[in-house]
């Protein structure tokens, strides 16, 4: 079904390239192309998934996509030529699923991103030391999954380091926090304090509270932390842009914000230029008799009609909404108990009557309705709804979405794409939750988690994404989690339920083709092909080609959003690629003939290795493998070479001339 209508977008953006393809090419005067991009590898990502060498741009658009002969008609005196040099080029890749403003806003705050637990109470004591009186301490990122005890923290080990300042730090899922004493005796949380629908005071084995928080159990403390102000948010914001366009992201969906938030912040940067990341905003909407709801009734969309605001830069024709939290917090909600805590099915956001009547207010209103649904629970009531309004109100292309869609019966899959429904996956949540996700549902149910092979044997797509800041905002991690369903050190060996993974076409098309359709704007972008917007990216290696574990560190040299370059890599530092991070070094790194030389006390528990030093040697040993290396002693500072070192410890070692970087492989 999905693919049908798919297709039947492709037909119409096909009569588009025809008529651009008529179009004169003058090499003359105001009538040649702005700029001429050629001797390229271009994956156009259109329906044949076709190759081409050369592309012209004219204002905003592709006015050619095709081989060298073609392009030099193109070509005239005034315009910027510019020699690929045999690079890679894709299509400005679109972002399924993210919080843009979410990620601005937590750049602005204490980054615990899957940090060591000590690191984290290190920074909120450092926070705490530098603290105003009364001032709150906030961060994002934990992950307790990643540490040694896997335990969720408990306040006590806030109040040690941050006794007199309340603290409040999200969990990486955006589902869960972490509160000290502080933080909940302002907020009036006490161990007899009733669960609110949808949310969970956790309690230790005493009854006390631990000092962790679900969902809407969230709401009394955020209330009382003072909101970031609209310069914060904008400078957020455009922070937020400088990442996405690092990455070769062009377009990114918004998953829930206000109607205010849209006007202050996005159309006010759009209106003075600086914001020139593509956007489709999804307004946040929790009740069918409020605010917002008032608002959807009272601004309806005319689905046929719709145009994008500033000149395609910002969509508000879609409404977001959540029927339940997150696996890794337990409060995904299930059909049957979890298997490792048999008393609770997680948090239903809503009873089915009020999930109905709050998805009717947006559905009638011509809105498209995008809904957070991680347990079967959830996904099972989330489709009941669509499947009522749809009923009610029968409305050809809806295009209605499930965000997340992790775990499914194999019943509720056949309904999703029978009912035209799309599902919008992250591919890094199944290599990030695979630490816990059977433990949490058990080996039955996890047949038909993160399934989308499944999906797409069945005729479904997949708008992909990260779900920044919940994960990385990189979307090479997305596409080698789609190709391999391996962390990004390699495990497990031949990769987690594999035979669901994605072929490299598809997983490109995950974060092109498809979450274009996905937002209604695939005949303007997700491909490279004539009459579309100039959005593409130059990337230091042919994705289709390179080895499969390269796929995550793959480095972007050229952004080009409408026509303008957006960002432009420097290539005058080389750069040590591991875990799909760049390593940090204090010191230089050194540059010989073919040869990278990095600092032994920066590499070292960079990579949490270990290392002794004996006369001129240092004996480095990580994941039980040991390596011995001859030390180089440059103005007083230790230096091992990369390729002897990543080597020595039984890692495939790349170098990629076009970016300066070196990619650290899977074990030989």
């Amino acid at each position: 079904m999905l693919k049908k209508r798919f297709q039947k977008g492709l037909t119409t953006l096909m009569a588009l390239t025809l008529l651009f393809s008529m179009l004169p090419a003058k090499a003359s005067g105001t009538e040649a192309a702005d700029s001429v991009y050629h001797n390229g590898n271009l994956y156009t990502a259109d329906k044949e998934f076709t190759k081409a060498t050369a592309l012209a741009v004219k204002g905003d658009r592709l006015v050619y996509v095709g081989d060298e002969s073609g392009v030099k008609d193109w070509i005239g005196p005034n315009t910027k030529v510019v020699d690929l040099d045999g690079k890679t080029v894709i299509p400005g890749l679109v972002e399924g699923h993210m919080h843009v403003a979410g990620l601005g806003s937590s750049l602005m705050v204490l980054d615990c991103f899957w940090k060591p637990k000590e690191v984290i109470l290190e920074l909120v004591q450092k926070a705490a030391e530098k603290a105003e009186p009364g001032q709150w301490i906030q961060g994002r990122g934990w992950m307790n999954t990643v540490w040694e005890d896997g335990e969720y923290p408990t306040k006590e080990e806030l109040d040690a380091v941050a006794p007199d300042h309340p603290v409040f730090l999200i969990r990486a899922c955006g589902h869960m926090g972490w509160a000290n004493s502080k933080a909940l005796e302002l907020a009036g949380i006490t161990a007899s304090t009733p669960n609110p629908q949808g949310g969970e005071y956790l309690k230790n084995d005493k009854g006390e509270l631990s000092g962790c928080i679900t969902d809407t159990a969230m709401a009394p403390i955020k209330a009382l932390i003072p909101p970031l102000t609209i310069e914060e948010q904008r400078e957020g914001l455009l922070k937020a842009q400088e990442q996405l366009f690092s990455y070769g992201l062009t377009s990114a969906m918004d998953a829930g914000n206000s109607v205010a938030v849209y006007e202050d912040v996005f159309g006010y940067l759009y209106k003075n230029g600086q914001l020139k990341l593509r956007v489709y905003g999804l307004i946040a909407h929790t009740s069918a008799a409020d605010e917002t709801a008032e608002y959807l009734k009272t601004h309806p969309i005319d689905p046929e009609t719709y145009t994008p605001l500033y000149n395609n830069h910002l969509s508000l024709r879609a409404v977001k909404m959540f029927a339940d939290g997150s696996l890794g917090a337990r409060s995904a909600a299930l059909l049957e108990p979890y298997s490792d805590r048999n008393d609770h099915t997680g948090d239903y956001r809503y009873t089915q009557e009020q999930l109905e009547s709050v998805v009717k207010v947006a559905y009638d209103a011509g809105y498209q309705v995008a809904t957070h649904g991680i347990g079967d629970g959830a996904v099972h009531q989330v489709l009941n709804a669509y499947e009522a309004v749809m009923k009610a109100n029968p409305r050809e292309d809806h295009r209605l979405r499930v965000e997340h869609y992790q775990i499914l019966s194999p019943e509720d899959i056949d309904r999703t794409l029978k009912l035209g429904i799309i599902p919008s996956m992250q591919t890094t949540h199944a290599t990030s939750d695979m630490l816990i996700a059977e433990d949490r549902i058990g080996p039955e149910r996890i047949k038909g988690a993160y399934a989308w092979r499944t999906i797409l044997d069945k005729g479904g797509i997949i708008a992909n994404g990260s779900d920044a800041p919940v994960e990385l905002v990189n979307p090479y991690h997305g596409l080698y989690a789609a190709v391999t369903r391996r962390d990004r050190l390699g495990a497990p060996e031949g990769g987690w339920h594999i035979e669901e993974a994605m072929t490299r076409e598809e997983a490109l098309r995950s974060f092109t083709n498809w979450p274009a359709y996905a937002e209604f704007n695939e005949e303007i972008k997700g491909s490279l092909e004539v009459g579309k917007l100039a959005d593409f990216a130059v990337i230091d290696r042919d994705y289709m080609t390179c080895p499969e574990e390269d796929i995550k560190d793959i480095q972007v040299l050229l952004t080009v959003s409408g026509g303008e370059v957006v960002y432009e890599k420097d290539t005058g530092t080389p750069a040590v690629l591991w875990n799909g991070l760049p390593l940090t070094f204090n010191k230089k790194l050194v540059a010989e003939p073919g040869k990278i030389l990095v600092p032994v006390d920066d590499v070292v528990p960079g990579i949490g290795a270990e290392g002794e030093k004996t006369g001129e040697n240092v004996k480095v040993t990580w994941e039980g493998i040991s390596v011995v290396l001859p030390v180089k002693t440059i103005n007083g500072v230790d230096y091992v070479g990369v390729r002897a070192l990543f080597e020595g410890l039984g890692r495939r070692v790349t170098w990629y001339e076009d970016s300066q970087s070196v990619s650290i492989g899977w074990p030989k």
